[in-house]
């Protein structure tokens, strides 16, 4: 083991995330908590995501868990945001037990943002 506490993967989400920034004019959602805060905005049309950004002023593994949330969920319908998996992400980035609390304030965040999604679209007229 090379004592990096980081994989592979987490290093390159967080040395270059595609989906950092925001989107103005779409639905967000906002959550800071445990020294922590999270942004996600997303870009919907119909019922699919077109575009999502993060802002995060968090640890390298939680900066990778948002871009891993953007580059899976950007482009799916907006109802797969209900299939955002906490076990799953810290499985696949391999992130330690004891940060299990900090990928839950993204899973709070996410649900927060399918909640503004689903808000905005009420708003909509319908055709």
């Amino acid at each position: 083991m090379s004592g990096d506490p980081y994989s592979a993967e987490v290093r390159e989400y967080f040395e270059k995330p595609a989906h950092a920034g925001q989107l103005e004019g779409v639905a967000a959602a906002y959550f800071e908590d445990q020294g922590l805060s999270i942004r996600l905005t997303a870009a919907c049309e119909a019922d699919r995501i077109v575009a999502l950004r993060f802002q995060a002023h968090a640890c390298p593994h939680v900066i990778a868990a948002c871009e891993a949330f953007c580059r899976t969920f950007e482009n799916a319908p907006v109802e797969h945001l209900e299939r955002f998996n906490t076990a799953q992400i810290m499985r696949d980035l391999a992130v330690p037990a004891e940060k299990t609390g900090r990928i839950l304030v993204l899973e709070d965040t996410v649900r927060s943002l399918r909640a503004a999604i689903s808000d905005q679209q009420a708003l909509q007229p319908q055709n």
